[in-house]
C-alpha cells in the first residue's frame, strides 16, 4: 500500500485507508472539543465550528459529552489517586456496581434472582465473555451427561450379568447383532457400538443462534456471530459456528433445531428387557438477540417474536444472551430495551453509556441459575473492574435513576420529538425515504435503494457501496449535522443523540434532511458529493 501524508506532511500510518474513505465521503474532519450534544470541528482558519451530534458515539453518550457531574467525578478520582491497576484484590466498588445493576434489572424484570457480573472494557469483549461462559456451562453439562451415560452402561451391564435383564431380539436386530450370542455377549457388543458413537457426537462443535441483521462485535469469536458476511468471511476458520435466524420467523427456529439437534443413545432397563433410547444433548450454546438491531438498520424485535424465542430456548435449554450494548442503559426509556418486550435473558451485555462517555467499560450479567463460578478463574481482563471505571459507572446509574428516573422519561420525550421530525420528512419525501424505525433515542431512517435512479450521478453514488456515508457527508458539510449510516445497512442513517438534544438541533436536522431529500429528488448527485470529491 502506498503511504499517504496528512495535511501537516506526517505519513498517514493510523488506518490510512479508512482516512481516505472518510475523505471521499466528506467526513474527514478533526473534532477538537465536545460538550452536551455538540462536537466542535476545527475549521480551515482554526476556528471552532459547532456540529449537532446525532451519532452520539455510536450510542455511548446518552447523557451528553462531558456531563459535568461525570467530569467532576473523574477529576476527583484522579486527584485522589484512585488505583486503576490493583488486579487480584478486593474490588468493593465493582460489587456496588453489580448490586446497583441488579436492583434496576430486578425492577424491570420483576424478579429477585441475582445476576452475577463479569466486567470488561468493550461491548465486543462483554459478548465474548458471555459466549465463553455459555460454552463453559455447556461443556460442564455435557460432562454430567457423559457421566450419566457411563453410569447407565454399568448399571445395565450388572443387570444383564445378574440375569435380571435380557437383550431382546428387536434390539439385536436394530443394531445388527447377529448369531446366537448370549445376553452378556450381546450387551457387550451393543455397548462397544454405542459408546464410541456417543463420544463422537458429544465432541461435536457448539452451534450458536443469532438473528439475521445482528451485530455483536468484530473480535475473533463475536465477529462470527455478526450477520454481515463481509465482516465474517475473512475469519471464518477462526472461531464459532452460527446459524442465523430470519427476523420475525418462528418457523425457522423449529426448522434449524430439527436439522441441527444432537442426540445420544442411552441404555435403560424396563420390564426385564434392555432398551436404548434417544436423549437430546446441548448442541446450541447460546442464542444472541438484540432487542433493537443498531448496526443492522435499527430493526426492533416484536414482543411476539421475543416470546417465541423465549419459549423455544426454554424448550431446548439454550441460554439467551440479550445484547443491550447499543440499545440499553436508558436510551429507549428503560435500562433494558428488552424488558418492555417481555424478553428475559440468561445473560445481558451492557456497555457504551455505562462509561458515561468517559470511561471505557462494559459488563456481562449472568443469572444465578446459569452461573459457573469456575469461570472467574479461566477468564480475566487487565483493565476491567478498576476503581475509575466502576465509580464512573456508578455515577451514571445515579444520574439515570435520579428524580424517579427523569432521564428515562426525557429519553422517551426527546425520542418522540426526534421521531416526529423523521416521520415528517418521510411524509413529505416518500419517494426518497422508505421507512423510520426504532425506539426512544435510537432511531433509523432508511432511504430507498438508488441503484436504479434516473440520475447517473446518483446511481454512481449508490454503486460505490458508500451511499449512506455520502449522505452523512452532505449533512455534515452543508448543515453541521453529524450522523452515520448503520454498519450493515448502508442505506439507513442512525440517530442516537443524547437526552440533551435541543429543539434548535432538531430544527437543524429537519432542514438538513429536507435539503438532502430535495437533492436526491432532483438527481443532484454532484451536490451530495460537494467538495468531498476532491477531499482527503
Amino acid at each position: 500500500m502506498e503511504t499517504t501524508h496528512s495535511e501537516s506532511g506526517t505519513p498517514e500510518l493510523a488506518e490510512p485507508h479508512l482516512r481516505q474513505l472518510l475523505g471521499a465521503a466528506g467526513l474527514a474532519v478533526e473534532y477538537v472539543r465536545a460538550e452536551g450534544n455538540t462536537l466542535y470541528l476545527r475549521g480551515d482558519d482554526g476556528e471552532e465550528i459547532p456540529v449537532a451530534d446525532f451519532a452520539g458515539g455510536y450510542g455511548s453518550v446518552l447523557l451528553g459529552h462531558h456531563h459535568p457531574d461525570i467530569v467532576r467525578c473523574a477529576r476527583e478520582l484522579l486527584d485522589a489517586g484512585t488505583p486503576v491497576h490493583a488486579q487480584f484484590s478486593r474490588h468493593p466498588y465493582a460489587n456496588r456496581l453489580a448490586a446497583e445493576l441488579n436492583q434496576i434489572v430486578h425492577r424491570e424484570l420483576g424478579t429477585d434472582e441475582p445476576y452475577f457480573a463479569i466486567f470488561a472494557n468493550t461491548g465486543a469483549e462483554a459478548v465474548e465473555a458471555a459466549v465463553k461462559h455459555a460454552e463453559m456451562d455447556r461443556v460442564m453439562r455435557l460432562a454430567d451427561l457423559r457421566g450419566e451415560l457411563a453410569a447407565a452402561v454399568e448399571s445395565t451391564r450388572r443387570a444383564v450379568d445378574a440375569g435380571d435383564a435380557v437383550v431382546p431380539e428387536r434390539l439385536r436386530a436394530r443394531f445388527g447383532i447377529m448369531g446366537t450370542l448370549d445376553d452378556a455377549a450381546a450387551f457387550r457388543e451393543l455397548a462397544a457400538h454405542i459408546e464410541p458413537l456417543n463420544g463422537a457426537r458429544l465432541d461435536r462443535r457448539p452451534l450458536f443462534l443469532a438473528l439475521e441483521g445482528g451485530f455483536h462485535g468484530k473480535l475473533g469469536l463475536s465477529v462470527q456471530l455478526t450477520h454481515n458476511e463481509s465482516y465474517r468471511a475473512p475469519f471464518r476458520g477462526l472461531a464459532a459456528q452460527a446459524r442465523f435466524v430470519p427476523r420475525e420467523s418462528p418457523e425457522a427456529l423449529r426448522e434449524i433445531h430439527e436439522r441441527e439437534r444432537g442426540v445420544v443413545l442411552a441404555f435403560t432397563v424396563s420390564g426385564g428387557q434392555v432398551d436404548v433410547v434417544e436423549r437430546e444433548f446441548p448442541v446450541f450454546c447460546a442464542f444472541l438477540v438484540e432487542p433493537i438491531q443498531g448496526e443492522g438498520g435499527v430493526h426492533v424485535l416484536s414482543p411476539e417474536f421475543a416470546g417465541e424465542i423465549q419459549r423455544f430456548c426454554a424448550e431446548i435449554d439454550c441460554p439467551i444472551v440479550v445484547d443491550e450494548i447499543q440499545s440499553g442503559m436508558g436510551r429507549t426509556g428503560t435500562l433494558l430495551a428488552s424488558s418492555p418486550l417481555g424478553l428475559r435473558g440468561d445473560y445481558y451485555t451492557l456497555a457504551k453509556t455505562l462509561g458515561g462517555g468517559i470511561a471505557k467499560t462494559s459488563a456481562m450479567l449472568v443469572r444465578q441459575a446459569r452461573y459457573r463460578p469456575e469461570f472467574e478463574i479461566v477468564h480475566s481482563s487487565t483493565f476491567a473492574k478498576d476503581s475509575f471505571s466502576c465509580v464512573i459507572a456508578l455515577k451514571v446509574l445515579e444520574l439515570l435513576e435520579a428524580d424517579d428516573g427523569a432521564v428515562y422519561r426525557t429519553a422517551r420525550e426527546r425520542g418522540a420529538a426526534l421521531r416526529a421530525v423523521l416521520d415528517g420528512v418521510r411524509a413529505d419525501f416518500p419517494e426518497q425515504v422508505r421507512e423510520i424505525r426504532g425506539e426512544g433515542l435510537m432511531l433509523g431512517m432508511e432511504f430507498h435503494d438508488q441503484s436504479g435512479a434516473a440520475s447517473a450521478s446518483v446511481r454512481e453514488l449508490a454503486a460505490t457501496g458508500l451511499f449512506g456515508y455520502f449522505l452523512a457527508g452532505h449533512l455534515l458539510r452543508e448543515h453541521r449535522v453529524r450522523t452515520f449510516p448503520t454498519a450493515s445497512a448502508l442505506n439507513t442513517l442512525r440517530f442516537e443523540p443524547s437526552v440533551r438534544l435541543t429543539d434548535a438541533e432538531l430544527a437543524l436536522l429537519d432542514d438538513g434532511l429536507r435539503d438532502l431529500c430535495r437533492a436526491l429528488a432532483a438527481g443532484d448527485g454532484e451536490r451530495l458529493v460537494g467538495r468531498a470529491a476532491v477531499a482527503g
